[in-house]
């Protein structure tokens, strides 16, 4: 008997092989000739496409290190290892909640729940379909789309992260940047990019001027507000400079970005069709050449002198100017776009001074006031686009990332508090939220 049910199970483990051997030989034969369908050169060219967007969200990634060296370069030693914590801990946390829900709130496809405002495709990454050609008209891949988006994601965040430097709770701002980030940054990007009802209107934000920067810059703004400026930046009506440590961090910093910017910007166009990638690489590239001179000659007639600071988020500002625009205006309105950029950063930083919003890094003149101009440049250097929708579309972009903003960080200050002690602050976050400084032994010398 036990022969026989060996026997059995012996003919039955190898027909089971048998049967498995022919569906993976059936299943190669399908997908063979699923994926064979397309031609040679379209092969080619979805690999390139994709390679191109691939490498472009690394170096997104890459500018994320870029933010870091800027801010922290541009606070006090003492507060270091914080800020460089926090812009660790920032694209963490945005990848993991666009993987969450940022992604189909995002990009709801027909899953739009009221009107074209909201909508949302479930929780979790989805598989794509077996033949990779069937995603977005064989354009590029989901994962592609995903891994770009995602880097994307936390840049709003980062923005909030230095404009609120050197007195902002770690736990605070961790939850609003899972908050923000998770929801409010998809949401609001969904009406442009995720076919919502700005792009059902043709206004047109290549890259992220509105949808990343102005988003991260009125966050930035409702932060600053309700924080308060640190202590001994204005003292009897008078503006008391607070001057970074590490300047050459800074420089590197700004470079860094500067590079990642061409990843930022040139794999928005989501292939690697010569055309559009290299005008756009050389406006971007050209924005940011005239906003370092005008920004340059702007901090010397206003400060007499020039301002190194200044004009790295010059730099910085036309970068931001242009990413709207970069593939839809000529290289001369480039040109103009940027050196407006350049212009403006400058007296913003002034203005903001004298109206006492403590920002440590400049982030609401470089990303909230040339979001704006960047977007609204569209109109004006763009026949496509119309000058009208563009300003409604920062218009309305701005309310509703400044209400919910100061929501989240309201609601966090009444439940937990979002600023450190006085004690804490004039010691430095360094030792009081991790424990360490990042220039052990040299701390009394380099925060004097």
């Amino acid at each position: 008997m036990n022969k026989i049910l060996t026997a059995a199970l012996t003919s039955l483990f190898f027909t089971g092989i048998c049967l498995a051997e022919e569906n993976s030989a059936q299943a190669v034969v399908e997908t063979v000739t699923k994926t064979s369908s397309p031609s040679a050169a379209e092969l080619a060219m979805f690999a390139v496409n994709n390679l191109w967007v691939m490498a472009g969200g690394m170096l997104v990634f890459l500018m994320h290190l870029g933010f870091a060296c800027v801010e922290s370069g541009l606070a006090r030693a003492k507060n270091c290892n914080n800020i460089l914590f926090k812009n660790t801990l920032t694209p963490a946390i945005g990848f993991l909640s666009y993987a969450v829900c940022g992604f189909a709130l995002m990009y709801p496809g027909v899953h739009w729940l009221w009107g074209h405002w909201f909508g949302f495709a479930g929780f979790g990454l989805h598989l794509p379909p077996g033949d990779p050609f069937a995603y977005h008209n064989g354009e590029f891949t989901y994962w592609t789309d995903f891994f770009f988006q995602g880097m994307f994601a936390a840049t709003a965040a980062t923005i909030v992260s230095g404009a609120v430097a050197e007195r902002v709770k770690l736990s605070s701002y961790l939850i609003f940047t899972a908050v923000y980030v998770s929801i409010v940054y998809p949401i609001i990007g969904s009406w442009g990019w995720g076919g919502g009802w700005l792009d059902a209107m043709h206004f047109h934000d290549f890259a992220g001027s509105t949808f990343v920067h102005s988003v991260g810059g009125w966050a930035a703004l409702s932060g600053v507000i309700l924080l308060g400026p640190r202590i001994g930046k204005y003292v009897d009506g008078k503006v008391m400079p607070v001057m970074g440590h590490n300047m050459p961090l800074v420089t590197i910093g700004v470079f860094l970005l500067w590079l990642g910017w061409f990843g930022f910007n040139g794999a928005s166009a989501f292939n690697a069709d010569p055309s559009t990638v290299s005008l756009v690489l050389v406006n971007t590239m050209i924005a940011a050449c005239a906003s370092v001179v005008s920004s340059m000659l702007i901090s010397r007639l206003m400060l007499h002198h020039p301002d190194l600071s200044m004009t790295m988020n010059g730099c910085l500002a036309g970068l931001v100017g242009v990413t709207a625009g970069a593939d839809c205006v000529s290289v001369g309105s480039a040109v103009i776009i940027g050196g407006i950029a350049g212009l403006i950063v400058v007296p913003a930083v002034v203005f903001f001074d004298r109206i006492r919003l403590d920002d440590p890094v400049g982030a609401l003149s470089v990303h909230l006031v040339n979001g704006i101009w960047g977007t609204l440049a569209v109109g004006i250097f763009s026949p496509e686009y119309q000058f009208l929708v563009q300003l409604l579309g920062a218009a309305v972009v701005g309310v509703v990332s400044f209400a919910s903003s100061f929501a989240i960080f309201f609601a966090l200050k009444k439940i937990m508090g979002i600023r450190v002690s006085e004690e804490e602050e004039l010691r430095g976050l360094d030792l009081c939220e991790h424990g360490g400084e990042a220039y052990p032994g040299f701390q009394f010398f380099v925060n004097m």
